[in-house]
């Protein structure tokens, strides 16, 4: 039987984060009441105070009377109906560890443009084969959307994807708003697989601007990232995607491109000779495409897909390939 949204479903979402801030930000446009799961004490008791968040996007004011705020993630599921997972994704196995309420009769959509460090595979395949989540159950929200722009109200496009196209787009009506503009998917492999790898290439920009490299030679870098995510994607999960489409290369040149992009800022460190420890301390949010540039080397191990680009950002970041040298010899290898 094919699994329907309510489009009365009662929504929740799942960490603390600026991203994580900006959904519930947006769920309130539409919402009566939203849960919140909030592990930090302090950034809850800032929420009841003043309806901002301490630590991230402080100038977001939300209408705390309208939020259900709770330390206790079994509390916000057990309360809701649509889940919204934006926690960084080397956290969501933590985030997800003291759950005793079953998802059985939730629908779970993740925001986490990540993979699961060491296990190589994505949220979705996570929650299936950890949580027994049907794929019908899962949703997608990616797309070219930093949390900033969101902050400020700014014209954003957010993809929903879901095997049913109906039900992205009751998800869809949940996230609308006079600033969000939704689209529908159904590529559930495609969209979350591009937003693991367009993490890797912004890092790579990241690393030719802190080595001094002009716009003239990333725009060769982007265009060729392009080509790569396309060849990964069309070796390991063919479908009748569009590459132009906004969620996959509108978010890859965002993401590349942006003052907010913090895998750009990563790279861009690392480029300028920061060791990935000093950068990891030095950043106070998780730039995804570092632990995403290890699984992607993993997975390719069985695919053998030409990805010059990766390779290098891999060799960079964990085996301490010297940056300047590494991208010399990539040029090489672009057209």
């Amino acid at each position: 039987m094919k699994y329907q949204i309510n489009p009365a479903a009662r929504c929740a979402v799942i960490g603390a984060g600026s991203w994580a801030t900006a959904i519930v930000k947006i769920l309130l446009e539409n919402e009566k009441r939203v849960g919140w799961y909030i592990r930090e004490p302090e950034i809850r008791e800032s929420i009841a105070a003043n309806g901002t968040n301490a630590r991230y996007l402080q100038d977001v004011h939300l209408d705390a009377s309208r939020l259900a705020v709770s330390g206790d993630v079994n509390e916000v599921i057990a309360n809701a109906d649509i889940i919204v997972l934006a926690v960084p994704s080397a956290y969501i196995k933590t985030t997800l560890e003291p759950l005793t309420v079953s998802l059985e009769d939730k629908f779970i959509v993740s925001a986490i443009k990540g993979i699961i460090a060491g296990e190589y595979i994505t949220i979705a395949e996570f929650l299936n084969q950890d949580y027994g989540v049907p794929f019908d159950r899962i949703g997608i929200v990616s797309g070219p959307s930093h949390a900033e722009e969101v902050a400020m109200e700014r014209l954003t496009f957010l993809t929903m994807v879901c095997k049913d196209l109906e039900n992205a787009r009751i998800l869809g009506e949940k996230f609308r708003s006079r600033y969000i503009h939704p689209v529908y998917s159904t590529d559930i492999y495609g969209v979350e697989y591009g937003a693991v790898l367009k993490n890797i290439y912004a890092l790579a920009v990241g690393i030719c601007n802190g080595l001094g490299y002009g716009d003239n030679f990333i725009a060769v870098l982007i265009a060729n990232s392009a080509m790569e995510m396309d060849r990964f994607m069309e070796r390991t999960y063919p479908a009748p995607r569009d590459f132009n489409a906004s969620v996959y290369l509108g978010d890859l040149l965002v993401t590349c491109y942006s003052k907010f992009s913090r895998n750009r800022t990563f790279g861009t460190m690392i480029g300028k000779g920061y060791s990935v420890k000093n950068t990891m301390i030095e950043m106070t949010m998780v730039a995804e495409g570092y632990y995403s540039s290890a699984c992607i080397n993993q997975i390719n191990k069985r695919f053998d897909i030409r990805m010059p680009i990766a390779d290098a950002v891999y060799r960079i970041l964990y085996e301490k390939a010297p940056a300047a040298a590494t991208f010399r010899r990539l040029t090489d290898e672009l057209v």
